[in-house]
């Protein structure tokens, strides 16, 4: 009996320790994303209040032989709890996704694995939507605490022979009611759709641009006029269209849904207005027209 008891006493003792490091691992891994995110604030500081955006943004992108990614790292000057609030549904996604030029129609549905976006993109124009390539992202809610969350979009294939598309957010609480956001947005292509890029980028993207300076200013090979070219200034475009969208949403916060869906569109047009250079696609009359037609059928199409 007293062996048992003995025996009892230590299976509960390495009960209470593996309790312990369990429960000290779960606090690691909540820690984890909220002090990495909040490291980086501090190491981009600088970079945030001096820059050539006009507002605290850095973009970063990266090119790989099958890959290329566009991050921006930004200070949003809303509380977090509004930042959450109103970036935690599918449905809200698709308000944001919207506003990007390309986009033709999202709606939120339910899929074998839960949640997902059913999207079609296309041209800068209006398009029919049977035209349009339809790209399903995978919606997923990650870590969600006071102080911190995170959401991945995450579509298999997408047009033009691309594929594993992430679109993913993660944001963390600031003093003085804001918000550091980190956006990432990325995909994946084969050798078939590389080609079909690099053409599209050799003649109706031919004199576009992206945000990162790169060489000199007249050293026409590396981007024009000295900014990043081809598939990363590609990326880098798209990459702050979806940032000005969420910072276009997030700003229409409050009122009547009708008057929020006209104030985001004014205020993504009037964002995208401030880098011609890279953004600049139609006139503000033409995507107005455009996005509320899209609107329109966006409540009949399903």
């Amino acid at each position: 009996m007293q062996f048992h008891g003995r025996f009892l006493r230590q299976c509960a003792a390495c009960l209470a320790i593996a309790g312990a490091a369990c429960s000290a691992w779960s606090a690691q891994a909540i820690r984890d994303p909220i002090a990495s995110l909040r490291d980086k604030h501090t190491a981009l500081e600088q970079q945030l209040q001096r820059n050539p955006f006009g507002r605290p943004l850095v973009l970063e992108s990266t090119e790989s032989p099958n890959r290329v990614t566009g991050e921006i790292y930004a200070v949003l000057p809303y509380p977090f709890a509004q930042v959450r609030a109103n970036l935690n549904r599918a449905d809200q996604w698709c308000d944001v996704i919207s506003l990007h030029i390309n986009t033709k129609y999202c709606r939120p549905a339910s899929g074998p694995a839960g949640t997902m976006l059913r999207v079609h993109v296309g041209k800068k124009t209006p398009e029919e939507l049977g035209d349009a390539a339809r790209v399903d992202f995978a919606y997923r809610v990650g870590l969600a605490t006071p102080e911190y969350f995170d959401i991945a979009l995450q579509a298999d294939t997408g047009p033009m022979g691309t594929s594993d598309y992430r679109i993913a957010l993660e944001a963390v609480e600031l003093p003085n009611a804001q918000t550091f956001l980190h956006l990432t947005y990325s995909y994946a292509f084969n050798f078939a759709g590389k080609l079909a890029m690099q053409t599209y980028l050799a003649t109706l993207a031919r004199d576009k641009i992206g945000f990162t300076p790169v060489g000199q200013p007249d050293d026409k090979r590396s981007g024009q006029a000295g900014y990043v070219g081809g598939m990363r200034g590609l990326v880098e475009r798209n990459a702050m269209r979806y940032y000005l969208a969420i910072d276009a949403f997030l700003e229409s916060y409050g009122g009547a849904p009708e008057a929020r869906f006209e104030r985001r569109l004014q205020s993504w047009f009037t964002a995208t207005e401030q880098y011609p250079r890279q953004l600049r696609e139609t006139d503000r009359a033409a995507y107005l027209q455009m996005k509320r037609a899209e609107s329109l059928r966006q409540q009949t199409v399903y």
